[in-house]
């Protein structure tokens, strides 16, 4: 199985999940069946909530992280540095809890 990003899965379910309501809204206004129409609404509501939930687990994944350079190159010059000075800030505090 292949490994996709959460934004092209997001993509890819909303792309189903539209098309799903698209042939519900059809069935819709093709038919005056009461029955047709309260599975059609049915329908359309769970692809809503679906889709809700889609953008709530793509939200919760957050962006990703760039891929690390192949040509050993150094990424940013103040970003390795950052979490050793803070640490260093924490270490040389007058408190003495680390």
């Amino acid at each position: 199985m292949t490994q996709t990003t959460s934004e092209t899965w997001c993509a890819r379910m909303q792309a189903k999940l539209m098309a799903a309501i698209d042939a519900a809204w059809a069935l819709i206004e093709a038919s005056d069946d009461p029955a047709v129409l309260r599975k059609a609404r049915d329908r359309v509501k769970a692809c809503g909530e679906m889709a809700a939930n889609v953008r709530k687990i793509a939200a919760m994944s957050g962006p990703r992280r760039p891929a690390p350079r192949a040509d050993g190159a150094a990424a940013a010059p103040g970003s390795d540095s950052a979490p050793a000075r803070q640490l260093d800030r924490l270490r040389g505090g007058g408190r003495g809890r680390l």
